[in-house]
């Protein structure tokens, strides 16, 4: 009878604990983090700075949520010595913390359930061309894909490849950061699955622009053309991109290019009129280079006036200044 009546109270004690669990604060809630709703991370480390939800049945004055702090420890009140958290998971803390009551004498067979109500120990940064530059938790499952669609997906700028980089260390604990190239076309058009990378938390997702060229002077319509393709650029292609050319312009052209270290731009002159009449090939051109169309009479504008008109984008007129 003495068995019968102490298995029955065991019986009882679990089917509390289970029905305090499932009306739990301490679980993951709508509010947590869009991408973690509607389940606790069972098998996710918990980490620096994360919150955790502690709930020792039956015990009020320790139930309650407790961030992890820079040294990876939680500290419990009527507990003398921190409890290290940071690299567990939150079965292994549940028996760490039984482990410490049972010790210290707190309590004699403490019944603890251990949950991340907020992750902030696995972030994974997005920048560069995307439509809204991001920071996200590595919740559960996140993809390349996902990350991407949380930072709104690539703005029309965006370049052919997608960096992914990720610090990690040597066998000699020397930190190294390692970077992945994917290709836009590949990721997006799903042909390799390979490349939708599973993100573990602390990878930085940038985006760079697309290579750029900039056409000014008499075409139809100067400016700024970024080439999103991934191919090469050249005079025909940023011509076509510029409307073609406008009326009187000079049988020569000027490409000017930033080489060395110096920032200063070097002059190329080009044959436009045989390049556009097939009798001579047409020239590649290289991100951030400065296609210059002058007028017929060969009067041509200052790098100066050429270099601002870059950067207010305004199209050259009766404001240049010209050199002979």
């Amino acid at each position: 009878m003495k068995f019968l009546a102490i298995s029955l109270l065991v019986v009882a004690m679990a089917s509390s604990v289970l029905a305090q669990q499932s009306a739990s604060p301490y679980r993951v809630s709508a509010g947590a983090s869009s991408a973690s709703e509607g389940f606790n991370l069972p098998v996710d480390k918990i980490g620096k700075d994360d919150l955790l939800g502690i709930a020792v049945y039956d015990s009020p004055e320790l139930t309650r949520t407790v961030r992890v702090g820079s040294d990876g420890e939680i500290r419990l009140p009527m507990l003398h010595r921190p409890i290290q958290a940071a690299g567990l998971n939150p079965a292994d803390l549940e028996a760490s913390i039984t482990k410490a009551l049972t010790e210290e004498n707190v309590m004699v067979a403490p019944v603890v359930t251990v949950s991340v109500v907020e992750s902030r120990s696995r972030p994974i940064s997005v920048s560069g061309a995307v439509k809204n530059p991001v920071t996200l938790q590595a919740i559960g499952t996140v993809t390349l894909l996902d990350a991407i669609s949380r930072a709104g997906g690539l703005s029309e700028n965006a370049g052919a490849e997608i960096l992914v980089s990720k610090q990690s260390s040597t066998a000699s604990d020397k930190p190294v950061t390692l970077i992945q190239r994917i290709p836009v076309s590949g990721l997006m058009g799903g042909v390799d699955t390979t490349l939708n990378l599973r993100l573990e938390g602390g990878e930085d997702i940038r985006v760079p622009e697309a290579g750029r060229v900039f056409v000014l002077g008499r075409v139809k319509k100067p400016g700024t053309f970024f080439i999103t393709d991934g191919s090469e650029s050249s005079v025909m292609k940023a011509l076509a991109l510029s409307g073609g050319l406008d009326s009187f312009p000079s049988h020569s052209a000027y490409i000017y290019r930033v080489e060395g270290g110096s920032g200063g731009r070097n002059e190329i002159p080009i044959e436009l009129k045989k390049i556009m009449d097939r009798k001579a090939p047409d020239v590649a051109l290289l991100a951030n280079d400065i296609l210059y169309v002058p007028d017929a009479t060969g009067t041509r504008a200052s790098m100066k006036v050429l270099e601002s008109s870059i950067g207010i984008g305004a199209v050259l007129g009766s404001a240049l200044i010209y050199m002979h």
